[in-house]
Order: structure tokens, then sequence, then C-alpha cells
């Protein structure tokens, strides 16, 4: 079914040979989040935006309105910092994990 590749590790001056397939090797790596991303978290559209760009915000302050599946939800900050750029415009729909604000943190 998955073509096999052999790897070796070095553990503790033993080595162990061990089998990964393609679809392990060609996986998506791991990212530590961003934290200067604002993303969406669900798909939805962009009805309201509280902010401009350069302004400085605190942690807690709403961003913007996501509106999905007829429930509006208020996006806020979770670090402090100054919006560098708003990515999406009101009225634009956008999908899971989009950029929607960038910031520039304290």
């Amino acid at each position: 079914m998955y073509e096999k590749v052999v790897n070796k590790i070095v553990l503790e001056d033993t080595v162990y040979e061990t089998q990964l397939t393609k679809k392990f090797l060609n996986r998506k790596k791991y990212r530590p989040k961003d934290k200067s991303l604002v993303l969406s978290y669900i798909p939805g559209t962009i009805r309201q935006i509280f902010v401009k760009q350069e302004q400085r915000i605190k942690r807690g302050d709403s961003l913007l309105i996501l509106e999905a599946m007829k429930m509006k939800n208020e996006i806020k900050a979770e670090y402090s910092g100054v919006v560098k750029m708003i990515a999406v415009k009101e009225n634009q729909m956008v999908p899971k994990n989009e950029i929607l604000i960038e910031l520039s943190l304290d």
C-alpha cells in the first residue's frame, strides 16, 4: 500500500533502523503559532472592522466581527501591539485559517 523508507536513528551509541511511509515523510510539518497573525478560526464573512492600520491595541480589544452561520463572532486581540496590516475588507468571505490582521507585538 505505502512504499517504505528505511531510516537510521542513533540513540545512546546504538543504531536503530526504522521504516517510514512516504505519507509520513510528506506530511505537513508542525509550525508553532505565529502570535503576530490573527487568523479566522471558522469560514465566514467579515461584517465589521473596528481597528485601523497603525492603531495601538491592547489585549482583549475588539478587532472585527466574523459572521458564520448567522452567528456574529467578535474577534478580540490575544496580545497587545500595533495593527501592522488589515488583510480583509468588510463583507469579504474568508475560509478557515485565513490571515485577517497582522500585528506588530510589543
